[in-house]
């Protein structure tokens, strides 16, 4: 016995990228239900904020496909870099970022505990 207990999961690998999945899903809906609220409150770079919103919730919709391969767990955690950095633009977006970037932080967490 090495003290480690089994995941009791079929396929813990499967499972870890469903939640991923799911994760990047909402996150995606999230983003474009924001582009109203951008486009009316916005202020002087709205346009711009809205293009952002656009592009990262287009970017998280391509990553969820790409899940199975190691990189785009990393490519997830950027994309959370990037949410906060298109704070610069309107600071909806930076809180975005730190609400999923916690998400993503705690299921990359998840995943090496279950994946080990």
């Amino acid at each position: 016995m090495t003290g480690e207990q089994p995941s009791g999961l079929r396929n813990p690998a499967g499972a870890v990228r469903g939640v991923g999945a799911g994760t990047l899903a909402v996150e995606a809906v999230v983003l474009l239900l924001a582009i109203q609220p951008l486009r009316t409150l916005g202020g002087p770079r709205a346009d711009a904020a809205v293009w952002a919103a656009a592009g990262l919730a287009v970017a998280a919709l391509a990553l969820v496909g790409l899940l199975r391969w190691r990189w785009v767990w990393a490519a997830g955690a950027g994309l959370q870099l990037a949410l906060v950095g298109a704070g610069l633009l309107h600071w909806s977006l930076a809180v975005l970022g730190l609400v999923f970037g916690a998400v993503w932080g705690y299921l990359l967490y998840v995943r090496r505990r279950v994946l080990g």
